[in-house]
């Protein structure tokens, strides 16, 4: 177990390719689903984007108003379902005329078909939906929350991987900024940074744009170019 690679994650909605890229390599996704939600322009937990005929747009999980400092999995998704609708049209609007829409967007659908109640159990479908589509297979999951880990930032990082029973950890780039190295080493971890290029593929709508919802790869080039080309980043 000790040699197993984790990686601790919030349950975003519909990733990008840099969080699948991971997920290829690691051996334990733990779903850090018991840290605070964080509201406004900052998050990407309940939303990502999609390339339109006009640049960016947001795909957005229609959410009840948090209470004051909720944690992710204490937000639930609003009764009234017609953001979902709303969603499918966004999507069937910009990639209807998509090389692979006819092959990738039955599972989209699919996925907003899903009835639950909470934004992480829908968030966490649409991981499970992406990485049945990248082909990424015997990844184990772990939910923080089940977990009974405390601390914060590296504290909580360091916790969670031991408490796994894991030594190796594989952390995003964007990790650095709050990175102690001490402590890791003095916790016998060891930190593997993710190296990641995105990939460039063949777009919709003009000059390419990285960093959208995975969904968009998957759209444009199909189920086995696209586990080609995340392969390859």
């Amino acid at each position: 177990m000790k040699n197993k690679l984790v990686v601790i994650h919030q349950p975003d909605f519909m990733p990008y390719l840099g969080f699948f890229q991971r997920l290829i390599t690691a051996d334990i996704y733990i779903v850090l689903d018991n840290v605070q939600y964080v509201r406004g322009s900052r998050t990407q937990t309940s939303r990502d984007k999609i390339k339109a005929l006009n640049g960016e747009k947001w795909i957005n999980v229609g959410i009840q108003k948090p209470l004051y400092k909720s944690r992710i999995d204490e937000i639930y998704l609003l009764k009234d379902n017609s953001w979902k609708e709303r969603s499918l049209n966004l999507i069937k609007e910009n990639y209807r005329k998509a090389d692979y829409f006819e092959e990738v967007y039955p599972y989209i659908e699919k996925l907003y078909s899903f009835e639950c109640n909470k934004m992480v159990d829908f968030n966490m479908a649409s991981i499970n939906m992406l990485t049945e589509l990248f082909g990424i297979e015997n990844i184990e999951i772990k939910y923080a929350s089940n977990l009974s880990v405390t601390g914060k930032s590296n504290e909580l990082i360091i916790n969670l991987v031991k408490t796994v029973g894991c030594h190796r950890y594989l952390s995003g780039v964007g990790a650095k900024n709050y990175y102690i190295p001490e402590l890791y080493e003095q916790a016998g971890i060891e930190v593997i940074w993710q190296k990641f290029e995105h990939p460039v593929y063949k777009q919709q709508f003009g000059e390419f744009i990285p960093y959208l919802s995975s969904i968009d790869l998957l759209l444009n080039c199909g189920i086995d170019r696209s586990r080609e080309i995340i392969r390859n980043c």
